[in-house]
């Protein structure tokens, strides 16, 4: 199904919520009930007991979408598509703020509700694309580079990326240019993964 253009999510207690960087990367979620997080002042610890790495999946899957109904993806599906937003992007030789725009931009799209299956690696491949044209200075042969790349590695046709682009331009309401608060946790955790 297409996008919705209803453009707010809300939070538990139904008001609007503004966009958190740091929800879906939030340190708790791989934990289920067999892992603890254990914050402190100056670091942050955790302790594991030992269980299968399918169950701890399907527990962390079934916690985010009691946490989140309205988002039709499980948040390991998100993550492995966010994976692969950052690996082509370096592929592609784009800076790591680059990706933490198209992180935000993903991610807003998550929170919303937009994604399901039909959709999510068109829209993962837009994110790029657009965050690639506002942070870049690419050339005409750099950008005809990456949708190739897009297209090779989401495996989508470029005429439906093109046409998708606008889609989620609007999703995003415009508003493509970033305050720092939301990409600068996304650029701290990209660039202590390299």
């Amino acid at each position: 199904s297409p996008l919705r253009w209803s453009l707010e999510w809300k939070d538990e207690a139904g008001e609007a919520a503004e966009y958190d960087p740091n929800l879906l990367d939030d340190p708790q979620w791989p934990c289920g009930k067999h892992k603890r997080v254990l914050i402190f002042a100056s670091y942050m610890t955790t302790v594991i007991e030992y269980v299968k790495p399918s169950d701890l999946k399907k527990d962390m899957n079934e916690t985010f979408r009691e946490k989140f109904p309205h988002i039709k993806l499980t948040l390991s599906k998100i993550r492995s598509l966010k994976r692969e937003m950052r690996n082509l992007s370096e592929e592609c030789n784009l800076e790591p703020v680059t990706v933490s725009m198209a992180y935000v931009y993903f991610e807003k799209l998550v929170l919303q509700g937009k994604l399901n299956k039909q959709n999510r690696k068109l829209c993962a491949g837009a994110c790029v694309l657009l965050a690639a044209k506002i942070s870049s200075d690419l050339r005409k042969h750099e950008v005809k580079h990456l949708i190739d790349k897009l297209e090779e590695r989401f495996r989508f046709n470029r005429r439906d990326l093109i046409g998708f682009e606008f889609t989620v331009l609007v999703a995003l309401e415009l508003a493509l240019y970033l305050p720092e608060n939301q990409v600068l946790p996304h650029y701290r955790r990209l660039t202590q993964q390299s």
